[in-house]
């Protein structure tokens, strides 16, 4: 996904599941998971609401200029969500501990995805 549509449509629809995975942690999963396994699934829900927010501003952003720091933030605030958010909801659900071992490479695409989006900023100005 490369396109300023492709950003914006993945950051509307993790949005969406932003508000709805919020919700089934606090009603279904509650009283099914731990303290410590809870605070894990909220912390990807916290992250991916942050993340699809950036998403958006990046495609809008690279909408107006489509520079490739621009194209490589929003594949990396991408493959963070699904790294390091899918990690915890499935660490969280499965209460498999092995599945950590991914959540740090998430964790790297976000500060790759903000790195890029800095530099696209930057050079989006100085094109102006």
């Amino acid at each position: 996904m490369s396109s300023a549509r492709g950003f914006l449509v993945f950051g509307a629809i993790a949005g969406f599941l932003t508000v709805a995975l919020g919700a089934f942690g606090a009603h279904a999963l509650k009283q099914l998971l731990s303290a410590d396994m809870l605070a894990i699934f909220n912390k990807g829900v916290q992250y991916q609401g942050l993340h699809a927010l950036a998403l958006l501003a990046t495609g809008q952003l690279f909408r107006e200029s489509p520079l490739p720091a621009l194209r490589w933030a929003g594949r990396f605030f991408i493959l963070g969500i699904l790294l390091f958010c899918g990690s915890l909801y499935l660490l969280a659900i499965t209460q498999t501990r092995m599945l950590g071992v991914i959540t740090p490479f998430g964790g790297l695409s976000f500060l790759a995805g903000w790195l890029f989006l800095a530099v696209g900023c930057w050079k989006a100005e100085k094109a102006k």
